[in-house]
């Protein structure tokens, strides 16, 4: 099992209230210069939210919900600190109640 990263706040304010497009162009940039391979991922409607261990950050973050998710926690804490109103925490997966852990509930357009 591998232990996932991530920030929570309601997908207006990750998606189009803050530039997350911006930092994700420079990490992608970095990664790439680095030849390291991408561990962040950006989630709308993260399924992971329906574990029943994750029924508190469901709660307490507006819906629709959107999350960046990384295996990394240096960059989770680093997210955190830059957006302030997110919510932070953790989960293992793949487990009985998180089969994949980039999952979204969103409807395919």
């Amino acid at each position: 099992m591998q232990t996932y990263y991530f920030v929570l706040a309601s997908q207006k304010f990750l998606c189009e209230d803050e530039p997350l497009e911006e930092v994700f162009v420079e990490r992608h940039r970095y990664y790439n210069e680095q030849e390291k391979e991408v561990d962040f991922w950006l989630v709308k409607e993260p399924a992971f939210l329906d574990a029943p261990e994750l029924a508190d950050f469901k709660a307490k973050c507006p819906q629709p919900a959107a999350a960046v998710v990384s295996t990394n926690k240096q960059f989770i804490t680093w997210l955190k600190l830059r957006l302030e109103y997110v919510l932070t925490g953790e989960f293992q997966a793949p487990s009985d109640s998180i089969a994949e852990p980039t999952a979204s509930l969103a409807a395919a357009v």
